[in-house]
């Protein structure tokens, strides 16, 4: 069943596209009305449609359109008391229920707008359907065209919801995109699972204290991992926690720690934050942030180092990294693991370029008017390979092709944003579903 503002987003999409009824539109009082351009779509406050053209018994009018599920939402929503409200030249509506005024008493024309059935139709089938997604049935029929093009209008905006993401951490860091650029790299080595983690956990880093040991790695492995809770005594099992205190990795980590927690003042993250369940080895904590000091260490955390490379084998060589020694044969403190290089994966490696190197040249690009970053990140996701998850898997089996990590992005943009949302009206898959048969 159609909610009260799913009739009205209807009747928006109906008045947008133009699918009115095979009939004449009439106002209320009998004159006839042709829609000559519907209008400027306004998401924001203010009418619905500005500067919209219609001709009314004849006479064409150029001004904004306001519509609503019933007409009396007008006097609900305080349009007979806003002047944004008097340069409205007509009044839509799905139910007439009453006239409507502007501030200066003046009455409106007002057209009473059916959805046809075809469309009411079909928008019933979107929001009711078991299948995922709802409009898998015209995917296949799809002119390329209209894939291309609606998906690259979801690459840019996925990169633009990041971009905003980015630009809040900036603002947290006092204008840093430095530090913003750590954080970003940091939540993304949570690969999910120990992303909000990750970020808390880097917020706590204080760069400017960890750059005056920049060339020591035991003392970024020290700050790091005791700023993330991991150099307390009950971290580590019960069994090793004697060993812990006297010898061996930990407590020299942790007696340095406590060193230079005194000299900066730091104080550790709560380490109840990091999850371990069901979490493979790894995307331990320890392991990526090991990963992460050493790639610190050679300079490679570095947003004027991201920003210098030129090509996509620049960025993986950038973005490399592997753990120090102890994490080469250890997962946890005193858990021994068969010893192996836990460098990043190759997998894990495109994820976070994809996640983080890409959508900070994009936005550190629209920060500082530098188009050519932009223009570099839309490049680079062309280059690298689409991700593999529940999502793309779902449509590829819908007959989408997925060639590359523009597309995946895109498509997991389109899948999150809209038909999560069951935000079909909004969407070009969905308007063509709607057309259908229409």
């Amino acid at each position: 069943m159609i909610t009260f503002a799913g009739m009205e987003q209807l009747l928006h999409y109906v008045w947008k596209h133009k699918m009115f009824p095979l009939k004449e539109l009439m106002t209320t009082d009998g004159r006839k009305v042709e829609v000559i351009d519907s209008g400027l779509h306004n998401r924001n406050a203010g009418p619905d449609f500005f500067n919209a053209k219609v001709k009314i018994d004849g006479t064409l009018w150029v001004g904004n359109v306001e519509i609503h599920d019933r007409s009396s939402d007008w006097y609900r929503h305080g349009h007979d008391h806003d002047s944004a409200y008097d340069n409205v030249v007509l009044h839509v509506a799905g139910v007439i229920d009453s006239e409507v005024q502007t501030t200066s008493g003046q009455q409106l024309p007002q057209l009473q707008l059916d959805v046809p059935p075809m469309v009411q139709q079909q928008y019933d089938e979107l929001l009711k359907t078991d299948q995922y997604p709802p409009c898998y049935k015209i995917i296949p029929d799809l002119s390329l065209l209209t894939v291309h093009a609606w998906m690259a209008a979801l690459q840019t905006e996925r990169l633009e919801r990041k971009t905003e993401d980015i630009r809040k951490r900036a603002d947290r860091c006092n204008g840093s995109w430095e530090d913003a650029y750590f954080v970003t790299l940091a939540r993304n080595y949570g690969f999910g699972i120990n992303g909000d983690a990750f970020e808390q956990w880097a917020y706590h880093v204080p760069l400017s204290a960890v750059g005056k040991h920049r060339d020591d790695l035991f003392q970024i492995e020290a700050i790091f991992m005791g700023q993330a809770g991991l150099l307390e005594l009950d971290t580590v099992p019960a069994h090793y926690q004697k060993d812990a205190l006297n010898e061996g990795y930990f407590a020299k980590l942790r007696n340095e720690y406590q060193y230079l927690a005194h000299k900066f003042s730091l104080q550790p993250m709560n380490v109840t934050l990091w999850r371990f369940l069901r979490l493979r080895p790894q995307n331990f904590p320890h392991i990526r942030i090991s990963q992460l000091a050493n790639l610190y260490y050679e300079r490679k955390a570095s947003l004027s180092k991201l920003i210098e490379c030129q090509s996509v084998k620049e960025m993986q060589e950038m973005m490399r990294t592997h753990v120090t020694p102890y994490w080469e044969t250890h997962y946890t403190f005193g858990s021994e693991s068969p010893e192996n290089s836990k460098h990043l994966s190759p997998f894990s490696l495109n994820l976070l370029m994809i996640n983080t190197a890409i959508p900070m040249l994009f936005a550190y690009g629209r920060h500082a008017s530098k188009e050519q970053l932009c223009d570099r990140a839309f490049d680079f996701l062309e280059e690298l390979k689409a991700e593999n998850n529940h999502i793309i898997r779902m449509w590829r089996d819908c007959g989408l092709e997925v060639k590359n990590a523009g597309d995946s992005q895109a498509l997991i943009q389109l899948k999150k944003e809209y038909c999560d949302r069951k935000d079909c009206l909004r969407c070009r898959f969905g308007f063509e579903y709607l057309r259908k048969n229409s």
